[in-house]
Parts: structure tokens; sequence; C-alpha cells
């Protein structure tokens, strides 16, 4: 007997003597067979551990087809009937995706409808865009109808007086076509109270350079019958004349009804004085007539200054500047 021994094989007594060089000295071996004592044996699956859920099953025929379990080893539990075994427990359906691809079953696809009504707004505005800039560069390009019938300034003066009177902005100050009322030199006017006519003072624009003259005394006077005038309403007097250097005026009568206020038959021309030859210039009257026959007289009343000489006379449509 060795220290130790109580008498009894190591094997009865301690499953674990062979082990130990003094269990194995004593003739402890180990069990045969494997399984006994919880000792995995060769069909344990000691070497198959794997974590929960990880083995793979291939069908619930097969689910229990494996070895039954060694000495020691407690039976796996079977699921209940119809539930997967562990570690293969499904999940609950969730709802159905916002978006399904393509075989996504029931989800919605993109909004390719929305997309498509945003571009064709944007084509569009982009349309109307490139059409108002278009418009608004032929408009440009354009020149105002008015721009030719804006009447200037005349180059010398007319008559102040009636010029005062003339409304603002009637829409009448057009330049009458050539032709349009008539024109005629001074000579061929009706003569009273002493003029004459004469062609020495150069510088007259009448046919052959004929001008009335001796209009500077009371009583002097030229009347023009104007026959069938179309439309009543207002028009412009013009009278081509000269002065020596100085300013002159006359009396104008319509109809028998004299102006209260003078024709003006200024220096425009700035000549020098009694320098006749250089005053030549021509100023204007407003006047209404009737529709027909017309009488215009220009006259030298008491208080008027009526040195000038005459070559010219002329009528224009509405009250305007030039004619």
């Amino acid at each position: 007997m060795t220290a130790g021994d109580n008498g009894s094989k190591p094997a009865d007594d301690d499953p674990f003597g062979y082990l130990y060089a003094d269990g194995q000295a004593a003739g402890a071996t180990p069990p045969s067979g494997g399984g006994g004592y919880g000792y995995p044996g060769p069909r344990s699956s000691y070497h198959q551990v794997r974590p929960v859920g990880e083995r793979q099953y291939k069908g619930p025929q097969q689910q229990y087809a494996q070895q039954p379990p060694a000495h020691g080893q407690v039976p796996p539990q079977q699921p209940p009937y119809g539930q997967p075994p562990y570690g293969q427990q499904q999940v609950p359906p969730g709802p159905p995706a916002a978006h399904g691809g393509p075989g996504g079953g029931r989800g919605r696809g993109p909004n390719t409808r929305g997309i498509l009504i945003g571009a064709i707004a944007v084509l569009a505005a982009v349309v109307v865009g490139i059409g108002v800039v278009v418009l608004n560069g032929k408009d440009d390009d354009k020149t105002p109808a008015s721009a030719d019938s804006t009447p200037s300034a005349p180059a010398q003066g007319g008559d102040e007086g009636e010029e005062d009177k003339a409304p603002k902005g009637d829409g009448d100050e057009k330049t009458p076509e050539p032709g349009e009322l008539p024109r005629l030199d001074a000579k061929a006017l009706k003569q009273e109270g002493g003029v004459t006519t004469s062609s020495d003072v150069s510088g007259a624009k009448a046919a052959g350079g004929v001008y009335v003259t001796g209009f500077n005394q009371v009583g002097a006077a030229v009347t023009w019958t104007l026959d069938d005038i179309a439309e009543p309403g207002k028009y412009t007097v013009f009278v081509g004349y000269t002065v020596p250097g100085k300013d002159a005026n006359a009396t104008i009568t319509v109809n028998g009804t004299a102006q209260s206020r003078p024709f003006s038959l200024k220096n425009y021309a700035n000549a020098a004085e009694g320098d006749r030859a250089k005053g030549w210039t021509e100023s204007y009257g407003y006047v209404e007539l009737n529709k027909g026959t017309n009488t215009v007289k220009l006259s030298c009343e008491e208080g008027n200054q009526c040195d000038a000489d005459l070559d010219r006379v002329w009528l224009a449509k509405g009250w305007v500047t030039r004619g």
C-alpha cells in the first residue's frame, strides 16, 4: 500500500485518476467507448460548437436528423408543431417599403409624373421669356410715327400776340404738304390805300423778285380771298416781308372782324438799320376760317408801325409755327 492509498482502486474512487501520474501508476485507465461520466465521445458535437442560431437546417423533415445525444447529455427540446427550430425564428413582416424597387411588390416607385410636370413648366417659362425679348427688340427698332411730325422752332420769329392765343398740345401742329392750301405772291393780292409793286430791293422770294411796297401809311392794305376752304377751323396765315433794320406790325382782319392783337413784322433777320436787302424774313398769325369762301386782310391802321415790304402769303391748316 502506498501513501494515500485507502485500499480501493483509483478507478473506483476517482473517475479522473487516469489523468494523474499516481492514478496511472495504480492502473487507472480512461473509460472505454466514450460518453461515460459526461466525457465527450467520438460521436459528440464537441468539435461542432456554433453560436446560437447559426446552425442551418435543410428542412422540417431533417431538423432532427442528427445523432442521438451521448450518455449524460440533455437531448434538445423539440419545438412545438409548426414552429421553426431555435435560432430560425422568423421576424414578423413589417409595413411595406415606401419605395419599391424593380419587382418590389406593391411599393410606390419614384414620382416621375411630378418631375415631368416641373420640366414642362420650366420649358414653357423659357419659351415665354424668349418671346418677350424678341418682341421688345422689334419695338426698339421702330421709329416713332410722330418723330417727323413734330414741328421745330422757326428760324425767325412769328406773331407773338397770336402765338400766345394758341392752345397747347391741340395736335394740329403738322406741316401741310406743298400745294395742299393756297400760296400766292403778294403782287397777286388785292391792293388798296396807295400800295404798289416794285423789284428795286433784291432778295424777294416772289417770282421775278416783285414785292408790294408803299405799305407804310394808314389805310394801306392787301386783301386775300380764299375760296373753297374744305373744313372750318383753325388755320395759320404766313407772310414773307422785309423791314429796314427795325420792327414793324400791322392789323389782320378775317371776314370783316379785326383781331385785337397786331400782326408782328419784327426784324427777325437782325438786319442793320436801313438795310432792306438783308431784312427778308417771315412771320405768321393764327386765324379761324369758315367752310367755303373767306377774306383775310392785312392793313396799316392807327397805332401800327407799317414800314415793311411784302413778297409772299400762304396758308397752313391748324395753328402751327411752320408752313
